[in-house]
Parts: C-alpha cells; structure tokens; sequence
C-alpha cells in the first residue's frame, strides 16, 4: 500500500492499493474509491464484538479490497485536525481514544482496552475503554485538532487535561490525580482532574477535543430558558 494525506486540517488519506490488498475501517469512513474496489461488512469474534457492544463502537467494520490494479480509496476525518499514520509491529501496540481509529491494513487487530482503575475511567475524561490496536500493519488515527507527540523515558511523568490524551504506547500507563490546592480547585478553571502518564514511551496530545470544542460554542447557542 501507498498513501498520501491531503487537506491540512480537514485531512483526507488516499490510500492506493495492489489487488488483493484490503484495509479496514469503521463504518461511515469512506469518502470516495475508484470501481476496483469491493466493500464488505464483517463481524468479529465473539469476545471482540461484546467488548465493541459494551464500549458504543459498532460491532461491524468494513473491510475494502482490491479487485485491479490502480485501485484507489479515501477515508476523511470527521473532524478538523491531523491524520496520524502508525506502523504497529508484533513488538509495539498502541492505545488510542474510542473515536480515534480511522482505518488500517489488514494485518493490525482492534480490540478494546478496558481501564483496571477506577478512577482513570470516571474522571481521566478518555472514557472508561479506549482501543487497542496490534498486529501488524499501517493505521491511521484521528487527532482532534493539532498532534503533539512526546516520549517519556522510564518513570517519567506527564500531567494532562482531562481529554486530551488522544493516543499513547501500550508501554505507557495512565491514571487519574485530583488537582492540588483548593483555591486551583475552585478558581483555576482547569477542572478537578488531571490525567497522570508514566513513561516508557511515546503520547499523543490533542489541542481541540470534541467535547471540550462543543461546550465552547454551547456559550453562543441561544436556548429556550
């Protein structure tokens, strides 16, 4: 597979694929593919399709194979901000914010990643499952707004806005830390939480998450009361 990312901050992926190459994706992804590509939607295993069920995402994916050569197929962002290509290999597997898987090869599994403490599920603003994406293969991950990517040596540790975390290594470990300070409390602004990442590894921070974009312009919207 080639691909190109066009569209600065409503970015679209071109993926250009040899016959009987095939990427996945969640459904609604596609925006457009030349008539050498076949589409069909699949299931997954049982324990794959329940942890899906229990997280809101569909159990289904769509799967697009080439038929010819010179195929062609484009997966847009829903929202404005960056595409980020990952290569995921047997070694190395990433967890990514519920929303953020866009397509992949064939070859990378997507599973769901349940979080163990409490606490990182009610208040680290990420939800309380995140995906889990390994194998082997390319994938392409929604990033809400601009990506900034660190990597955390061993034991090192970064605070994060409650949301912001879009996508991190598997290596990485995260949890929650009620702000200290009770005036940061109640006149900082910034919230109760922050979300606490211990490194190895590499995080992905995201500038505009789409909750936190809504409730912006929620100020302007008039209502009725």
């Amino acid at each position: 597979m080639q691909y190109n990312i066009e569209g600065g901050s409503l970015p679209v992926v071109i993926c250009n694929l040899e016959v009987g190459e095939t990427l996945i994706t969640e459904g609604g992804a596609m925006s457009w593919m030349s008539s050498n590509i076949v589409m069909e939607t699949v299931g997954q295993s049982v324990g794959k399709a329940l942890g899906r069920l229990v997280s809101g995402e569909s159990l289904f994916l769509n799967k697009y194979t080439a038929t010819g050569p010179n195929a062609s197929v484009a997966f847009a962002s829903s929202f404005p901000g960056s595409l980020i290509p990952i290569q995921i290999t047997e070694g190395s597997s990433m967890v990514v914010q519920k929303s953020g898987f866009l397509a992949s090869e064939s070859g990378v599994e997507l599973s769901t990643a349940y979080k163990k403490k409490i606490s990182a599920s009610l208040f680290g603003g990420e939800g309380f499952f995140m995906q889990k994406l390994t194998g082997n293969g390319t994938a392409f991950i929604e990033i809400d707004g601009h990506a900034h990517m660190q990597e955390l040596a061993p034991g090192e540790v970064l605070y994060i806005n409650t949301g912001y975390l879009a996508m991190m290594d598997s290596t990485v470990t995260m949890e929650v830390e009620m702000v200290k300070g009770v005036k940061n409390i109640f006149l900082g602004g910034e919230g109760l939480f922050n979300t606490k990442v211990t490194g190895p590894g590499r995080v992905w921070i995201q500038s505009m998450p789409i909750p936190q974009f809504a409730q912006s312009l929620s100020r302007y919207i008039p209502s009725k009361g």
